[in-house]
């Protein structure tokens, strides 16, 4: 059995994906992934998601440049949660032009950013 065949993708067709950094364990983000996605991260070694607003597969990176090269993959016990550890390119994971995604700390019942913008997304994406 293949490790396409385990995993257990939702309804919609799609299962969570945590990425996290291989040499600093920092997590970097959350996406989906469909079985194509899936199964092109396996193929190219890069990490493939799919986009549920624009509908489509997203390769991290395509527009950015920055890539996330696969190290590891690894599913929760249920395999209904896919974990990748990778080598983040470029240093910047969000489209927010921070290192990753979850830089709003709750403080005192207020969201802070706790994080700086690396590169404005206007010169990223345009």
């Amino acid at each position: 059995m293949k490790a396409i065949d385990t995993i257990q993708f939702n309804e919609k067709g799609l299962v969570p994906v945590i990425t996290q950094d291989y040499s600093t364990n920092q997590i970097l983000m959350m996406a989906w992934m469909n079985e194509e996605a899936f199964a092109l991260t396996l193929k190219t070694k890069k990490a493939v998601y799919f986009s549920r607003s624009r509908k489509k597969l997203w390769f991290k990176g395509e527009e950015s440049g920055n890539y996330q090269d696969i190290v590891e993959i690894f599913t929760d016990c249920d395999q209904d949660v896919v974990l990748l550890k990778v080598n983040q390119k470029g240093g910047i994971a969000c489209h927010t032009g921070r290192a990753n995604c979850f830089f709003n700390k709750l403080e005192n019942d207020q969201w802070k950013s706790v994080s700086k913008v690396i590169k404005d997304p206007k010169e990223i994406y345009g």
